[in-house]
C-alpha cells in the first residue's frame, strides 16, 4: 500500500512539473471591447476671450455636423467643426445660468436657462424664435417652469421639459409650445421624481427621463404613463438616444446618499460611466472614463460629466462641469 501511494505522488510530481515546463504561446494583442480614446487635440483654437475657464454644461451636435458647446463664462455659446475649427460664438450677457443646448431634428436651437426659468429656441444667429416658461418667473403650472434643465423633441413634434431643479415633474408641451400637460412629483415610488436632470424621445415616441437622485431611469409614455424603470444600474446625468433607438447614458456609478458630499446625489460622482441601452433596458455597452481631479485634469479624464453628443460615426463629445471643457472621444477596438 505505502508503494502505491508513494508512485501515485511521484507521478502526480512529474504532472506539475511537465505543465510548468510548457511554454505558453503569447496572449493576441487584440482590442475586442468597444472603447473610446481621446483626441487631446481638439478643438485646434477658441474665440479670443473666449477661453474655458468656467463650467462647461452641455454640448450638441448640428445636423451639418458641427458641435455646440455651452458654457458659464465670457462667451456662453461656442461652435466648432469636428476637426477642431472656431465656426462662431455670441451669447455674451444673454444667460443667468446656462445648464444645457440641445439642437431639435430640423436644426433648431434650444438653450435651457435654469435661473431665467426658461427653455428658449434660437436662431444659428442668436434670436430668439420660441420661449417656453416665463421669463424670471418660477412657478408650476401651464405658463411657469422652476430651474428647468433640458428639453426633448418627439417624432410628432411634441417638446418634453425635464423641470427638474425646482419641480421634479415632466412637462410637455406641443410643436408650437402650447402647453399639454404634466405629471410627477417629488418621491421615490414609481412614477415620482426626485431631480429629473434629463429627458429623451425614442423613435416610437416613448421618453426617457433620468431621476439622478434616484438613481435610475424611468420610461413613459405620452400620455406619462409609467412602462418602466430601470433602477441600480446607474446615476444618469444626462441621457441621448441615436436613430437606431441605442439609449446612451452618461454619469456615475450608484451611490448611497451617505457617500455623498453635496446638495444632489453623486455631487461629487465617485466615477464616471457611459452606458449604453437598448429601449427594454437590456445593457449593451459599459466604458469607465478616469474621474479627473479638481484643477488637475488631465487628457480623457472625466470630472462631473455633464452632457454629451454622438456623432453618426460614433465620435463622442463629452462636456464636463468641474473640467470646464468639452472633449472628443474617437472609437477605438470593436464597435
Amino acid at each position: 500500500m505505502w508503494n502505491f501511494f508513494r508512485r501515485l505522488a511521484l507521478t502526480f510530481a512529474a504532472l506539475v512539473t511537465a505543465r510548468a515546463q510548457v511554454t505558453h504561446a503569447p496572449f493576441p494583442k487584440v482590442d475586442n471591447v468597444a472603447a473610446y480614446k481621446v483626441d487631446a487635440t481638439w478643438p485646434r483654437e477658441k474665440p479670443p476671450g473666449g477661453e474655458w475657464t468656467a463650467a462647461m454644461s452641455s454640448v450638441a451636435l448640428a445636423p451639418d455636423g458641427n458641435i455646440w458647446s455651452l458654457n458659464r463664462g465670457a462667451i456662453p455659446i461656442q461652435v466648432y467643426s469636428p476637426d477642431g475649427k472656431l465656426i462662431k460664438a455670441w451669447g455674451q450677457g444673454m444667460f443667468k445660468n446656462p445648464h444645457t443646448i440641445r439642437i431639435d431634428p430640423q436644426g433648431g436651437l434650444w438653450v435651457i436657462d435654469t435661473l431665467a426659468q426658461t427653455v428658449r429656441k434660437f436662431s444659428p444667429e442668436g434670436q430668439v424664435l420660441m420661449t417656453l416658461g416665463t421669463p424670471n418667473e418660477p412657478g408650476e403650472d401651464a405658463k411657469h417652469l422652476n430651474q428647468p434643465n433640458d428639453v426633448a423633441f418627439g417624432p410628432n413634434g411634441d417638446i418634453a421639459v425635464s423641470d427638474g431643479y425646482g419641480n421634479d415633474r415632466v412637462a410637455l408641451f406641443d410643436k408650437h409650445g402650447k402647453f399639454l400637460r404634466a405629471w410627477g412629483k417629488m418621491g421615490q415610488a414609481p412614477g415620482e421624481f426626485s431631480q429629473p436632470h434629463s429627458v429623451a424621445f425614442d423613435s416610437r415616441g416613448r421618453i426617457y427621463v433620468a431621476d439622478r437622485n434616484n438613481s435610475r431611469i424611468q420610461v413613459f409614455d405620452g400620455q406619462g404613463k409609467l412602462l418602466s424603470q430601470w433602477k441600480n444600474l446607474v446615476t444618469p446625468w444626462y441621457i441621448v438616444i441615436n436613430p437606431a433607438d441605442e439609449v446612451f447614458v452618461i454619469g456615475s456609478s450608484p451611490m448611497l446618499w451617505s457617500e455623498s458630499a453635496g446638495t444632489f446625489l453623486a455631487t461629487p460622482p465617485k466615477d464616471q460611466i457611459l452606458m449604453k441601452f437598448d429601449t427594454t433596458g437590456r445593457l449593451l455597452q459599459q466604458w469607465a472614463f478616469p474621474k479627473g481631479e479638481n484643477g488637475k485634469e488631465k487628457p480623457g479624464d472625466l470630472n462631473w460629466a455633464h452632457g454629451m453628443a454622438i456623432a453618426p460615426d460614433g465620435t463622442l463629445y463629452v462636456a464636463d462641469v468641474q473640467g470646464k471643457r468639452v472633449q472628443k472621444f474617437v472609437p477605438a477596438g470593436v464597435r
